[in-house]
């Protein structure tokens, strides 16, 4: 992802600066979804593997990346308290 857009991107909800999620953090939440019960903001179930994605700085919440465009809407964020042994960037 262009790094000047990653610098200007932020969370819609709270504001946070957002950064783009480690191999371990990906790792960890495609993991979450595999076994079932990750929800989106919306209440939805998130049914596919993520590619890639974007974290607030802050850590609480996803969003996605499809096709390298951000899906920045907040009722498709992934919150991270939903994920259990979330790791340590």
């Amino acid at each position: 992802m262009d790094k000047r857009l990653l610098d200007i991107l932020c969370c819609p909800t709270t504001k946070a600066p957002l950064r783009l999620l480690s191999d371990a953090e990906l790792a960890a939440l495609n993991q979450a979804i595999a076994k079932k019960g990750v929800r989106f903001g919306n209440g939805s179930e998130v049914s596919a593997a993520v590619a890639a994605g974007l974290i607030t700085r802050d850590r609480r919440t996803i969003y996605r990346v499809e096709d390298e465009i951000p899906v920045m809407l907040a009722d498709e964020a992934i919150a991270t308290d939903q994920l259990g042994d979330f790791p340590d960037r």
